[in-house]
């Protein structure tokens, strides 16, 4: 099993930054792919950014790439979004998940365990 719980989220103004934390607990968190997903009201979840164990590799969706920033800290079993540019479409429940597998961590079943998530906020 792997606890997850997100934290770093918030209200923020239109062109803001906010960064995600993803405290982990429980199994070798470094053994786990970690990806980020949200989900605003009505819509299904999304995929937004994935890093692979040791952080050698990491995935974007198109809507964010080059504005967020995923990371991770194996010390610290933590996984992080830096998020930039924040536009009002960004608000949704962000959720953090870990995967066993690399190949397809841009879809949902490939995960595992997810976090309760935590709400962003971005007014225009």
């Amino acid at each position: 099993q792997v606890q997850l719980v997100e934290s770093g989220g918030g209200l923020v103004q239109a062109g803001g930054s906010l960064r995600l934390s993803c405290a982990a607990s429980g199994q070798t968190f470094s053994r786990y792919a970690m990806g980020w997903f949200r989900q605003a009201a009505g819509k299904e979840r999304e995929f937004l950014a994935a890093i692979s164990w040791s952080a050698g590799s990491t995935a974007y969706a198109d809507s964010v790439k080059g504005r967020f920033t995923i990371s991770r800290d194996n010390a610290r079993n933590t996984v992080y979004l830096q998020m930039n540019s924040l536009n009002p479409e960004d608000t949704a429940v962000y959720y953090c998940a870990a995967a066993r597998t690399w190949y397809i961590v841009k879809v949902t079943p490939a995960y595992d365990y997810w976090g309760q998530g935590t709400q962003v906020s971005v007014s225009s």
